[in-house]
């Protein structure tokens, strides 16, 4: 079978990784970072949720964006200092406001069919990551705003999800933990969270176990192509060309978030990913106090936009705004204080004395669907750009490209013979 090289050990990469092996074929994944799913898959939101399928591609988005510019702790945050990437990629987001409604119902489809491929995965390798099957609630503040998720909820259920209008009590039932004076809210029943990071790195060993071969701390530098794939890198603290190494494959899938925009470059192709930064906190539940009021349910504030997830018993995720900073990392105290605040507000007895913030980027593309399919070249092909939907979706962009490579190269069999 032929040999397939991975670039990028998160949950996309991870996944196609596992797609491939079911398929037979030699994989080896390639990482700059020491471990697996250290960059946008070491702690998001922690929600597999269809019920977020809806896109950004909205007027309403623009204007929100336009409106907070000024505003640190915004929800939405442009930094308006120009770049080309940053304004070339928004004029296409705003050319994609049109295909709005198809690509959300197409999202949501997509979503249903991943979680069934990873809650298989799961139980078949018996991987454990703070699974919680209790549904997600989004939490509607005012009239206005729970109007417009009426017309979103038919799009959703018009793509197969079972998602329900509840009431300001019935979001205190589903709920109790929650304060605050909601006008109305959704509910999901079938969707659920679980933790990311330790998902990644079970499905990591999981495929160890089935022969892949994982190349941690190295930068790849260089794709050329003389019959296979060379992809050189360096490992993290080498110099000098005597610290240069070459994996050879007969194919290269790019799944490396942020960065694959990078590496289509290097391919002769263009993928328009643009790094929007996410901030999450983790909040540690060290007391019995902090438990029994933080929530299971997992929760979308559509005001605030922001998510939790509940971790097992002594975790309690905290996640949202969305920032366009290009490929800055730093993690901002202004940024980070509205996540805080926020729990405090809606979870007075949780105590925030031990809050682990971190920042992440989301790939994403200016249509907000994620780019699945084959580069120019042969032999090349992409799985990224999925924003913030990458846990939500990996499972099943996965079998997708796995399914575009093997009839690739069993094409490429059938024109040898």
């Amino acid at each position: 079978m032929p040999h397939i090289a991975v670039i990028g050990a998160g949950i996309t990469g991870v996944t196609t990784a596992y797609a491939l092996l079911e398929r037979g074929y030699s994989v080896t994944v390639i990482d700059r970072q020491r471990y697996a799913g250290m960059e946008t898959s070491f702690a998001n939101g922690g929600q597999l949720s269809a019920s977020n399928a809806e896109v950004w591609n909205h007027w309403s988005t623009v204007l929100k964006g336009m409106k907070w510019m000024l505003r640190r702790d915004a929800p939405l945050l442009m930094n308006p200092a120009p770049t080309w990437h940053k304004y070339a990629w928004l004029a296409e987001f705003v050319s994609n406001i049109m295909n709005y409604r198809d690509n959300t119902v197409e999202t949501t489809r997509l979503a249903i069919v991943a979680r069934k491929h990873l809650f298989a995965i799961a139980e078949r390798e018996n991987i454990d990551f703070d699974h919680v099957q209790r549904g997600i609630l989004h939490v509607y503040w005012d009239r206005p705003s729970f109007q417009h998720a009426l017309k979103v909820n038919s799009m959703l259920v018009e793509g197969g999800l079972d998602r329900r209008p509840v009431t300001a009590s019935e979001v205190k039932s589903i709920e109790p933990a929650l304060h605050g004076d909601f006008h109305g809210g959704f509910y999901t029943p079938s969707d659920s969270t679980g933790d990311i990071h330790k998902f990644t790195c079970g499905l990591a060993q999981a495929c160890e176990r089935r022969g892949a071969r994982f190349v941690f701390d190295a930068t790849v530098n260089r794709i050329a192509r003389d019959g296979v794939f060379c992809i050189g890198y360096s490992h993290s603290g080498s110099v000098g060309e005597a610290a240069q190494e070459i994996v050879e494959a007969d194919g290269v899938v790019v799944c490396a978030g942020a960065a694959s925009r990078h590496f289509a470059a290097m391919l002769g192709d263009r993928v328009n990913v643009y790094p929007v930064k996410g901030y999450s906190i983790t909040v540690h539940l060290d007391d019995e106090r902090s438990q029994k009021a933080a929530p299971w349910v997992s929760l979308l504030d559509d005001r605030a936009k922001i998510v939790t997830s509940r971790l097992g018993a002594g975790r309690f995720r905290v996640a949202g705004t969305a920032e366009f900073n290009g490929m800055n990392r730093d993690i901002r105290d202004d940024r980070v204080r509205p996540l805080v605040d926020w729990t405090r507000m809606l979870f007075p007895d949780v105590d925030t004395n031990r809050v682990v913030p971190w920042a992440g980027l989301r790939p994403m593309m200016p249509n907000m669907m994620p780019r699945v399919g084959k580069g120019r070249q042969p032999g090349v092909f992409y799985n990224t750009g999925h924003g913030h939907l990458g846990w939500t979706l990996s499972a099943a962009t996965a079998q997708m490209i796995a399914e575009t490579i093997s009839g690739e190269f069993r094409t490429d069999a059938a024109i040898a013979a």
